[in-house]
Protein backbone atom coordinates (compact mmCIF):
# COMPACT_ATOMS: atom_id res chain seq x y z
CA UNK A 1 0.00 0.00 0.00
CA UNK A 2 1.14 3.70 -0.05
CA UNK A 3 0.78 6.94 0.90
CA UNK A 4 -0.09 9.83 -1.82
CA UNK A 5 0.70 13.87 -1.66
CA UNK A 6 -1.07 15.46 -4.27
CA UNK A 7 -0.10 19.67 -4.08
CA UNK A 8 -1.50 22.11 -5.82
CA UNK A 9 -3.18 19.96 -8.97
CA UNK A 10 -4.33 21.91 -11.65
CA UNK A 11 -5.99 20.64 -14.57
CA UNK A 12 -6.34 23.34 -17.57
CA UNK A 13 -7.84 21.85 -20.94
CA UNK A 14 -6.82 22.46 -24.73
CA UNK A 15 -9.51 25.35 -24.96
CA UNK A 16 -8.89 27.08 -21.55
CA UNK A 17 -11.15 25.29 -19.56
CA UNK A 18 -9.85 24.68 -16.09
CA UNK A 19 -11.40 21.69 -14.41
CA UNK A 20 -9.46 21.41 -11.15
CA UNK A 21 -8.09 24.22 -9.17
CA UNK A 22 -5.46 24.34 -6.53
CA UNK A 23 -5.98 20.42 -5.55
CA UNK A 24 -4.33 19.57 -1.85
CA UNK A 25 -4.43 16.79 -0.20
CA UNK A 26 -2.18 14.22 1.85
CA UNK A 27 -3.55 10.47 1.57
CA UNK A 28 -2.32 7.93 4.49
CA UNK A 29 -1.55 4.11 3.56
CA UNK A 30 -4.60 2.23 3.92
CA UNK A 31 -7.07 5.29 3.99
CA UNK A 32 -10.54 4.95 1.94
CA UNK A 33 -10.49 8.45 0.42
CA UNK A 34 -13.61 9.67 -1.35
CA UNK A 35 -14.26 12.29 -3.92
CA UNK A 36 -18.07 13.67 -3.79
CA UNK A 37 -19.62 16.34 -5.21
CA UNK A 38 -22.00 17.01 -8.73
CA UNK A 39 -21.75 16.14 -12.06
CA UNK A 40 -18.93 18.50 -13.42
CA UNK A 41 -17.58 19.23 -10.15
CA UNK A 42 -13.55 17.93 -11.40
CA UNK A 43 -13.37 14.65 -9.04
CA UNK A 44 -13.51 12.71 -11.91
CA UNK A 45 -10.77 14.77 -13.89
CA UNK A 46 -8.60 14.50 -10.44
CA UNK A 47 -8.85 10.56 -10.06
CA UNK A 48 -7.74 10.37 -13.85
CA UNK A 49 -4.84 12.74 -12.82
CA UNK A 50 -3.54 10.33 -9.99
CA UNK A 51 -4.03 7.30 -12.24
CA UNK A 52 -1.77 9.19 -14.95
CA UNK A 53 -4.74 8.93 -17.74
CA UNK A 54 -4.91 12.94 -17.20
CA UNK A 55 -1.87 15.32 -17.86
CA UNK A 56 -0.97 17.48 -14.67
CA UNK A 57 -1.10 20.89 -15.86
CA UNK A 58 0.71 22.30 -12.57
CA UNK A 59 1.14 20.78 -9.40
CA UNK A 60 2.75 17.56 -7.99
CA UNK A 61 1.77 14.05 -7.41
CA UNK A 62 4.01 11.80 -5.12
CA UNK A 63 3.57 8.16 -4.39
CA UNK A 64 5.54 7.01 -1.14
CA UNK A 65 7.79 9.85 -1.42
CA UNK A 66 8.72 9.61 -5.24
CA UNK A 67 7.65 12.53 -7.68
CA UNK A 68 5.13 10.54 -10.08
CA UNK A 69 3.92 13.65 -11.81
CA UNK A 70 4.79 13.18 -15.23
CA UNK A 71 5.53 8.93 -14.67
CA UNK A 72 3.40 6.71 -17.48
CA UNK A 73 0.23 5.17 -15.67
CA UNK A 74 2.51 1.70 -16.27
CA UNK A 75 5.38 3.02 -14.02
CA UNK A 76 2.46 4.38 -10.95
CA UNK A 77 1.51 1.27 -9.55
CA UNK A 78 -2.03 1.88 -9.75
CA UNK A 79 -5.39 -0.10 -10.48
CA UNK A 80 -8.37 1.42 -11.56
CA UNK A 81 -12.05 0.04 -11.47
CA UNK A 82 -14.59 2.12 -13.90
CA UNK A 83 -17.68 2.50 -13.78
CA UNK A 84 -18.40 -0.23 -16.38
CA UNK A 85 -17.01 -3.61 -15.80
CA UNK A 86 -14.95 -4.21 -18.95
CA UNK A 87 -14.79 -7.56 -18.75
CA UNK A 88 -13.82 -9.79 -21.62
CA UNK A 89 -16.73 -11.61 -22.80
CA UNK A 90 -15.05 -14.65 -24.65
CA UNK A 91 -13.25 -15.44 -21.49
CA UNK A 92 -14.40 -16.81 -18.11
CA UNK A 93 -13.89 -14.87 -14.37
CA UNK A 94 -11.08 -16.75 -13.67
CA UNK A 95 -9.50 -16.06 -17.15
CA UNK A 96 -10.33 -11.65 -16.70
CA UNK A 97 -8.92 -11.97 -13.57
CA UNK A 98 -5.55 -14.10 -14.48
CA UNK A 99 -5.41 -11.52 -17.61
CA UNK A 100 -2.88 -8.95 -16.48
CA UNK A 101 -0.74 -11.47 -14.66
CA UNK A 102 -0.66 -13.39 -17.73
CA UNK A 103 0.53 -10.29 -19.86
CA UNK A 104 3.08 -9.42 -16.98
CA UNK A 105 3.91 -13.13 -17.76
CA UNK A 106 4.16 -14.58 -14.09
CA UNK A 107 4.49 -17.96 -13.24
CA UNK A 108 1.36 -20.14 -13.46
CA UNK A 109 1.55 -21.34 -9.64
CA UNK A 110 1.73 -17.94 -8.93
CA UNK A 111 -1.12 -16.74 -10.84
CA UNK A 112 -3.42 -19.26 -10.02
CA UNK A 113 -2.66 -18.82 -5.68
CA UNK A 114 -3.37 -14.96 -6.37
CA UNK A 115 -6.62 -15.78 -8.21
CA UNK A 116 -7.97 -17.78 -5.98
CA UNK A 117 -7.13 -15.74 -2.89
CA UNK A 118 -8.64 -12.61 -4.31
CA UNK A 119 -12.08 -14.98 -5.52
CA UNK A 120 -12.17 -16.33 -1.43
CA UNK A 121 -11.96 -12.77 -0.66
CA UNK A 122 -14.64 -11.81 -2.45
CA UNK A 123 -16.34 -14.48 -2.43
CA UNK A 124 -16.39 -15.86 -6.42
CA UNK A 125 -15.18 -19.71 -5.90
CA UNK A 126 -18.01 -21.14 -7.41
CA UNK A 127 -18.22 -18.97 -10.14
CA UNK A 128 -14.66 -18.81 -11.71
CA UNK A 129 -15.59 -21.24 -14.55
CA UNK A 130 -18.29 -18.76 -15.70
CA UNK A 131 -18.52 -16.38 -18.47
CA UNK A 132 -19.24 -12.58 -17.58
CA UNK A 133 -22.83 -12.74 -19.50
CA UNK A 134 -23.95 -15.78 -16.49
CA UNK A 135 -23.17 -13.45 -13.98
CA UNK A 136 -25.24 -10.78 -12.59
CA UNK A 137 -24.42 -6.71 -12.09
CA UNK A 138 -23.15 -7.51 -8.38
CA UNK A 139 -21.11 -10.58 -9.51
CA UNK A 140 -19.80 -8.98 -12.50
CA UNK A 141 -18.69 -5.65 -10.19
CA UNK A 142 -16.56 -8.11 -7.72
CA UNK A 143 -14.50 -9.39 -11.02
CA UNK A 144 -14.08 -5.89 -11.83
CA UNK A 145 -12.19 -5.90 -8.46
CA UNK A 146 -10.78 -8.94 -8.31
CA UNK A 147 -9.00 -8.24 -11.72
CA UNK A 148 -7.51 -5.12 -9.62
CA UNK A 149 -6.44 -7.45 -6.31
CA UNK A 150 -4.64 -9.54 -8.24
CA UNK A 151 -2.31 -7.09 -9.19
CA UNK A 152 -1.54 -6.25 -5.60
CA UNK A 153 -1.39 -2.18 -6.73
CA UNK A 154 -0.34 0.54 -4.04
CA UNK A 155 -3.12 2.35 -4.50
CA UNK A 156 -6.69 1.10 -6.09
CA UNK A 157 -8.67 4.00 -8.15
CA UNK A 158 -12.36 3.51 -8.40
CA UNK A 159 -14.66 5.96 -10.88
CA UNK A 160 -18.29 5.29 -9.48
CA UNK A 161 -18.06 1.61 -9.67
CA UNK A 162 -21.38 1.21 -8.15
CA UNK A 163 -23.56 3.47 -10.06
CA UNK A 164 -24.71 0.95 -12.45
CA UNK A 165 -26.41 -1.19 -10.16
CA UNK A 166 -30.05 -0.92 -8.58
CA UNK A 167 -30.49 0.41 -5.43
CA UNK A 168 -30.75 -3.11 -3.41
CA UNK A 169 -27.63 -4.12 -5.23
CA UNK A 170 -26.08 -1.27 -4.52
CA UNK A 171 -26.16 -1.52 -0.97
CA UNK A 172 -24.80 -4.86 -0.61
CA UNK A 173 -21.94 -4.03 -3.00
CA UNK A 174 -21.04 -1.09 -1.10
CA UNK A 175 -20.67 -3.24 2.35
CA UNK A 176 -18.94 -5.30 0.65
CA UNK A 177 -16.47 -2.94 -0.30
CA UNK A 178 -16.06 -1.97 2.63
CA UNK A 179 -15.40 -5.56 4.21
CA UNK A 180 -12.79 -5.47 1.41
CA UNK A 181 -11.11 -2.54 2.59
CA UNK A 182 -11.05 -4.11 6.08
CA UNK A 183 -9.70 -7.15 5.05
CA UNK A 184 -6.77 -5.76 2.71
CA UNK A 185 -5.98 -2.30 4.16
CA UNK A 186 -5.65 -0.79 1.14
CA UNK A 187 -5.34 2.99 -0.06
CA UNK A 188 -8.42 3.94 -1.72
CA UNK A 189 -9.74 6.83 -3.68
CA UNK A 190 -13.38 6.67 -4.61
CA UNK A 191 -15.33 8.70 -6.50
CA UNK A 192 -18.82 8.91 -6.39
CA UNK A 193 -21.58 11.75 -6.92
CA UNK A 194 -23.95 9.71 -3.96
CA UNK A 195 -23.31 10.96 -0.56
CA UNK A 196 -24.84 7.95 1.05
CA UNK A 197 -21.72 5.90 -0.51
CA UNK A 198 -19.62 9.05 0.82
CA UNK A 199 -20.73 8.68 4.03
CA UNK A 200 -20.83 5.00 4.57
CA UNK A 201 -17.19 4.30 2.85
CA UNK A 202 -15.22 6.97 3.73
CA UNK A 203 -12.37 7.64 6.53
CA UNK A 204 -12.35 11.23 5.13
CA UNK A 205 -14.24 13.16 2.27
CA UNK A 206 -13.36 14.99 0.11
CA UNK A 207 -16.24 17.46 -1.35
CA UNK A 208 -15.84 19.22 -4.64
CA UNK A 209 -17.65 21.97 -6.81
CA UNK A 210 -16.87 23.48 -9.61
CA UNK A 211 -13.36 22.09 -9.55
CA UNK A 212 -12.67 23.91 -6.24
CA UNK A 213 -12.05 21.92 -2.88
CA UNK A 214 -15.18 22.88 -0.53
CA UNK A 215 -14.02 20.90 2.90
CA UNK A 216 -12.18 17.93 3.54
CA UNK A 217 -13.13 15.68 6.79
CA UNK A 218 -14.40 12.95 8.35
CA UNK A 219 -18.32 11.83 7.53
CA UNK A 220 -19.01 12.95 10.65
CA UNK A 221 -17.37 16.40 10.50
CA UNK A 222 -19.06 16.98 7.29
CA UNK A 223 -22.35 16.13 8.29
CA UNK A 224 -22.53 17.94 11.47
CA UNK A 225 -20.25 20.74 10.89
CA UNK A 226 -20.14 21.67 7.64
CA UNK A 227 -17.93 24.33 5.93
CA UNK A 228 -20.46 26.34 3.73
CA UNK A 229 -24.09 26.38 2.45
CA UNK A 230 -23.02 24.34 -0.54
CA UNK A 231 -21.64 21.49 1.87
CA UNK A 232 -24.58 21.81 4.27
CA UNK A 233 -26.96 21.49 1.37
CA UNK A 234 -25.32 18.90 -0.84
CA UNK A 235 -24.22 16.27 2.83
CA UNK A 236 -27.56 15.19 3.89
CA UNK A 237 -30.59 13.29 2.83
CA UNK A 238 -32.99 15.04 2.95
CA UNK A 239 -31.17 18.12 2.55
CA UNK A 240 -30.63 21.00 5.33
CA UNK A 241 -33.59 23.13 5.49
CA UNK A 242 -32.72 27.08 5.21
CA UNK A 243 -33.97 30.34 6.03
CA UNK A 244 -33.35 34.04 5.28
CA UNK A 245 -33.06 35.22 9.04
CA UNK A 246 -32.63 38.75 10.73
CA UNK A 247 -30.62 39.28 13.88
CA UNK A 248 -32.74 40.75 16.25
CA UNK A 249 -30.56 40.53 19.24
CA UNK A 250 -27.68 38.45 20.60
CA UNK A 251 -30.56 36.12 21.95
CA UNK A 252 -33.37 36.44 19.06
CA UNK A 253 -33.31 35.62 15.03
CA UNK A 254 -36.87 36.90 13.31
CA UNK A 255 -37.83 35.00 10.19
CA UNK A 256 -41.27 35.75 8.66
CA UNK A 257 -43.54 36.62 11.70
CA UNK A 258 -41.53 34.04 14.03
CA UNK A 259 -38.64 34.25 16.19
CA UNK A 260 -36.12 32.08 17.45
CA UNK A 261 -34.59 32.32 21.00
CA UNK A 262 -31.29 30.73 20.95
CA UNK A 263 -29.28 29.21 23.42
CA UNK A 264 -26.22 31.05 25.04
CA UNK A 265 -23.56 29.09 22.75
CA UNK A 266 -25.20 30.09 19.49
CA UNK A 267 -26.14 33.38 20.60
CA UNK A 268 -21.94 34.03 21.57
CA UNK A 269 -21.68 32.75 17.48
CA UNK A 270 -23.75 35.39 16.27
CA UNK A 271 -23.04 38.37 18.83
CA UNK A 272 -21.36 40.23 16.01
CA UNK A 273 -24.35 39.93 13.17
CA UNK A 274 -26.82 42.11 15.15
CA UNK A 275 -29.42 44.13 13.10
CA UNK A 276 -27.91 41.95 10.07
CA UNK A 277 -29.02 39.05 7.92
CA UNK A 278 -27.85 35.63 7.79
CA UNK A 279 -28.82 32.09 6.93
CA UNK A 280 -30.41 29.69 9.42
CA UNK A 281 -30.13 25.99 8.47
CA UNK A 282 -31.79 23.23 10.24
CA UNK A 283 -31.56 19.21 9.14
CA UNK A 284 -34.97 17.53 9.10
CA UNK A 285 -34.16 15.29 11.94
CA UNK A 286 -33.66 18.48 14.16
CA UNK A 287 -37.38 19.58 13.77
CA UNK A 288 -39.89 18.11 15.99
CA UNK A 289 -43.70 19.11 17.13
CA UNK A 290 -44.19 21.29 19.49
CA UNK A 291 -46.93 22.32 21.10
CA UNK A 292 -45.72 26.35 21.79
CA UNK A 293 -43.68 26.25 18.21
CA UNK A 294 -43.49 27.46 14.33
CA UNK A 295 -46.82 27.26 12.65
CA UNK A 296 -45.70 24.61 9.58
CA UNK A 297 -48.71 24.12 7.12
CA UNK A 298 -48.48 19.96 5.83
CA UNK A 299 -48.23 19.30 2.27
CA UNK A 300 -47.09 15.64 1.51
CA UNK A 301 -46.68 13.08 4.49
CA UNK A 302 -44.13 10.08 3.94
CA UNK A 303 -44.71 7.54 6.26
CA UNK A 304 -41.48 5.06 6.10
CA UNK A 305 -42.05 2.97 8.79
CA UNK A 306 -39.33 4.13 11.78
CA UNK A 307 -40.10 7.69 10.87
CA UNK A 308 -41.80 10.40 9.02
CA UNK A 309 -41.05 12.34 6.30
CA UNK A 310 -43.21 16.12 6.76
CA UNK A 311 -42.89 17.94 4.09
CA UNK A 312 -44.71 21.65 4.06
CA UNK A 313 -44.27 25.83 4.31
CA UNK A 314 -43.52 27.02 7.42
CA UNK A 315 -42.66 31.11 6.95
CA UNK A 316 -43.38 30.99 3.29
CA UNK A 317 -40.17 28.53 2.74
CA UNK A 318 -40.72 24.90 1.94
CA UNK A 319 -39.30 22.58 4.19
CA UNK A 320 -39.05 18.64 4.96
CA UNK A 321 -39.14 17.63 8.63
CA UNK A 322 -37.63 14.04 9.49
CA UNK A 323 -40.20 13.34 12.80
CA UNK A 324 -39.05 9.78 14.73
CA UNK A 325 -43.00 8.50 14.70
CA UNK A 326 -45.58 7.19 12.35
CA UNK A 327 -47.63 10.25 11.32
CA UNK A 328 -50.84 10.51 9.89
CA UNK A 329 -51.07 14.40 8.64
CA UNK A 330 -53.10 15.62 5.83
CA UNK A 331 -52.31 18.65 3.48
CA UNK A 332 -53.49 21.45 4.77
CA UNK A 333 -53.09 20.28 8.87
CA UNK A 334 -51.22 22.80 10.69
CA UNK A 335 -48.67 21.52 13.32
CA UNK A 336 -46.55 23.45 15.77
CA UNK A 337 -42.60 22.77 15.43
CA UNK A 338 -39.49 23.87 17.24
CA UNK A 339 -35.78 23.15 16.28
CA UNK A 340 -34.11 21.32 18.45
CA UNK A 341 -31.06 23.19 20.87
CA UNK A 342 -27.53 23.26 19.54
CA UNK A 343 -28.65 22.02 16.42
CA UNK A 344 -28.94 24.89 14.19
CA UNK A 345 -26.44 26.24 11.80
CA UNK A 346 -25.56 29.77 10.85
CA UNK A 347 -24.00 31.17 7.51
CA UNK A 348 -22.93 34.35 6.49
CA UNK A 349 -25.26 35.65 3.87
CA UNK A 350 -21.79 37.03 1.90
CA UNK A 351 -18.94 34.75 2.35
CA UNK A 352 -21.82 31.70 2.56
CA UNK A 353 -19.53 30.35 5.67
CA UNK A 354 -20.50 28.22 8.34
CA UNK A 355 -19.93 30.40 11.53
CA UNK A 356 -19.37 27.25 13.38
CA UNK A 357 -16.85 26.27 11.13
CA UNK A 358 -14.83 28.97 11.21
CA UNK A 359 -15.29 29.48 15.00
CA UNK A 360 -13.82 25.44 15.23
CA UNK A 361 -10.84 26.44 13.21
CA UNK A 362 -9.88 29.60 15.39
CA UNK A 363 -9.56 27.14 18.21
CA UNK A 364 -7.95 24.30 16.86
Amino acid sequence: MADLSLKNLNKIYDNGVQAVFDFNLDIKDGEFIVLVGPSGCGKTTTLRMVAGLEDITSGTLTIDGTDMTNEAPKNRDIAMVFQNYALYAHMTVYENMAFSLMLRREDEDVIHKKVIAAAEVLGLQHQLGKKPKQLSGGQMQRVALGRTIVREPKVFLFDEPLSNLDAKLRGSTRRELKLLHNKLGATIIYVTHDQIEALTLADRIICMSMGYVQQVGTPTELYDTPANLFVASFIGLPPMNFFDVLVKDENTLCFGSSELKLSKEDAELIKNYVGKEMVLGVRPEDIYPSETGIPLTVDINENLGYYTLVHGILEGKKITAKIKSWCNYKQGDVINVDFADGKTHFFDKETTMSLKYLQGRANS
